[in-house]
């Protein structure tokens, strides 16, 4: 399996830090955070081929991480236009460099403690895609969706996505070129029944704004993790 992380994003929020820096290559526990989502690929779930996005300050992406080599890993690169994609579109844009299995995506500037061995697991016949939920954070109280009693993903809201997830290439056919958000296409998918989701195991942080930052280096560098939520990950 390849894995795709998502690290295009302008990253508004965490201004002034991300006028020089991309937001995925800010650091927590002295450490960029899609480094550690590179390491977790790599170490937990034997992914070395990697594919990364770009939009803003993609030269600061390309020199701080090559070709992955450094990090044991192969990465590839799609670059997008100045403003970027949005999910969909840069999902779509990438499918080449993804090849023709399921592969894992996970948003380039969170923090998630689960084991990455987890998420990287094949998907049942019949299913297209597998999606991963967690508990609402305060600045999100409403949520994205849910999951019914089989295992699907719904549209109803009542839990956050996290941007993990595995899908399959052809899923994204009916996804035109372009600057495209994913939420209503994964509505769509649920609506006919191809979207499994679950809720994800251990901490994850949406690491979106300078305080946030602060939180997940405190997590990383107070050794707050393993398998349960803790205060400080529900307080971002």
């Amino acid at each position: 399996m390849k894995a795709m992380i998502l690290a295009a994003g302008r990253g508004e929020r965490m201004r002034p830090l991300t006028d020089t820096c991309p937001k995925p290559m800010l650091e927590a526990g002295g450490v960029p955070l899609i480094v550690r989502h590179i390491q977790k690929l790599r170490d937990e779930a034997g992914i070395c081929d990697i594919v990364i996005n770009t939009a803003w300050l993609p030269e600061v992406l390309h020199n701080g991480l090559g070709d992955g080599s450094r990090f044991g890993v192969s990465i590839s690169w799609s670059d997008e236009i100045p403003g970027g994609l949005e999910t969909a579109g840069g999902i779509k844009k990438a499918l080449p460099l993804l090849g023709k299995d399921p592969f894992l995506v996970v948003n380039g500037d969170c923090l998630m403690t689960c084991r990455y061995d987890t998420l990287a697991r094949p998907l049942p016949a019949g299913i297209s895609a597998r999606v991963f939920l967690a508990p609402n954070p305060p600045h999100h109280p409403e949520g994205d969706f849910s999951i019914v009693a089989d295992g699907l993903l719904s549209g109803e809201k009542s839990l956050t996505f996290t941007g993990a997830a595995v899908y399959t290439p052809g899923l994204f056919s009916d996804v035109p070129e372009g600057k495209i958000r994913l939420a209503p296409y994964l509505r769509k998918w649920a609506r006919e029944g191809l979207v499994l989701a679950e809720e994800i195991g251990g901490l994850w942080l949406d690491v979106g704004t300078p305080e946030r930052l602060r939180q997940a280096d405190r997590v990383l560098t107070g050794g707050i993790g393993g398998n349960s939520q803790s205060a400080e990950a529900n307080a971002v």
